[in-house]
Parts: C-alpha cells; sequence; structure tokens
C-alpha cells in the first residue's frame, strides 16, 4: 500500500476545501440554516410533534442527510472531474499507485470534508432547536457510512461525466428530489397506503430513517434494513469503481 501517494491526493484534496471554505463549508451550513429557521422554527412551532417528536427535531436528521448526500457526491465528482478535464488524469494513471489508492485518496477526502459539514449543521441546529441523540455511536457510524457510500457514488460520476453540465445532473435532478420524497420532512406514515408502499422503493428513505433511528428512536422502517441497503450500495458502487479501473471505461478514451 503506498501510503505516501494516498496521503498527497487526501491532503491535495483537502487544501482545496480550505481554499474555496465559503463555498465548501459556510455556504451549505448558512442554506441548511435557512430550512432550521423556516421549518424549525417559525412553521414547527405551529405544528403538532411528530412521531412523539417536535417538528423542528424531527427534520435535522432529514436536513443533515440532504445536505451530506449532495456535498458528498460533489465534492468526490468534481475532485476526479478535474483531472480528466485539465489532461493530469494521465499523469495518475502512469505512476506507481494502484487504483484502490486513488479511490483512497479522493474518496477519503471527499467523505472528510461531508463529515465535517454534517457535523457543523449538526452543531449549528442546535441554535435553533432542541435534540436529543440516543444512539450517539449509531449516528456517526450512519453519518461515515453514508458520507463514504456517496462520496463513492460521486467518484463515479466524475469518472463519467463529459463537461460540467453533467457534474450537476445526477445531485439535482435525481438525488435532491429523492430526498425530498423520502421522508426528510415528514413521515412516510403520514401518506396514503399506496404512496407508503411507493416511497419504499426510494432507496433515501432508508438512509434517513437509518439515520433518525439513532436520534429519537424510532423510524419508519427497520433500522436493519437501513443499514444492510446502505452497505447494498457501498458494495454496488466498489463493483462498478473496480470495473472502470480494470476495463478503463471513461479512463483511457
Amino acid at each position: 500500500m503506498n501510503l505516501y501517494a494516498i496521503r498527497a491526493i487526501y491532503r491535495f484534496e483537502m487544501a482545496r476545501t480550505f481554499r474555496t471554505l465559503m463555498q465548501s463549508i459556510a455556504s451549505p451550513v448558512l442554506s441548511t440554516s435557512l430550512y432550521f429557521v423556516v421549518f424549525g422554527a417559525a412553521i414547527g412551532s405551529r405544528m403538532g410533534e411528530v412521531g412523539g417528536v417536535s417538528y423542528g427535531a424531527f427534520i435535522i436528521p432529514g436536513l443533515i442527510m440532504l445536505s451530506l448526500l449532495n456535498e458528498s457526491i460533489s465534492n468526490a465528482s468534481f475532485g476526479i472531474y478535474m483531472p480528466k478535464w485539465a489532461g493530469t488524469i494521465y499523469e495518475l494513471l502512469s505512476a506507481p499507485v494502484s487504483y484502490v489508492e486513488v479511490v483512497l485518496g479522493y474518496v477519503g477526502a471527499a467523505a472528510t470534508k461531508s463529515v465535517i459539514l454534517g457535523l457543523l449543521i449538526l452543531v449549528t441546529a442546535r441554535l435553533f432547536v432542541a435534540y436529543e441523540i440516543q444512539h450517539p455511536f449509531w449516528m456517526v457510524a450512519f453519518l461515515l457510512l453514508t458520507a463514504v457510500t456517496f462520496s463513492l457514488f460521486g467518484f463515479i460520476i466524475g469518472l463519467w461525466a463529459d463537461d460540467f453540465q453533467k457534474l450537476q445532473v445526477v445531485p439535482l435532478m435525481v438525488i435532491t428530489p429523492l430526498t425530498f420524497l423520502g421522508g426528510s420532512f415528514y413521515s412516510i406514515s403520514m401518506l396514503p397506503p399506496v404512496w407508503q408502499k411507493i416511497t419504499l422503493f426510494n432507496p433515501v428513505v432508508y438512509l434517513v430513517n437509518g439515520f433518525r433511528w439513532s436520534f429519537y428512536g424510532t423510524a419508519d422502517v427497520n433500522v436493519v434494513v437501513s443499514a444492510a441497503a446502505t452497505v447494498g450500495f457501498l458494495l454496488v458502487c466498489l463493483g462498478i469503481v473496480w470495473w472502470i479501473f480494470r476495463t478503463g471505461w471513461k479512463l483511457k478514451s
């Protein structure tokens, strides 16, 4: 294992984050804070409890997941797309660095940035809404697992994309709608029976509910199913990355 190469890629990507601190960290935290102000403090104070939890506290896990998914994908996809766009990807491919080390460097940095962002949003939420974390270990575990999984997914998008527009297609047109429709702002038990069944085909439902369970001990779906769904998606992403580096698809053409 070439630890020097992993560290070099990781440090380069983290340095890029600190050079664009307002865009990478401050902007997502500010945007999420506005959700807390509007939905948590203003609207939430006029709504009843959801599953025995105040509405303002109920939406915290969903809002963190909304930011975590988008930032994980964006950080990882942009990180690997830039070498492709600049043509420096060939230097990386010709260097004595395995694809495992490349993935660890890029995905590790993207996941780190996403986890930092998620924790900052969690701290910021305390300024607007009172909440509790019943299972802190599982909260951190779900946070890390989700960040790594979707950073890996973003890495795949960065390899697939041919231009900057394609980097935004999946986060804006797929992930964000799925997150809003995945129980971030409501319990799926509030939906009509038919829509409850349809919603279960949304993979984000399992992420949000697993994360919410770690806070309040309640969820719309079994926490074991949530964890299994996330791990399953992680394994699928790992398989796709392995295939891409094995065949050179979108790398050598």
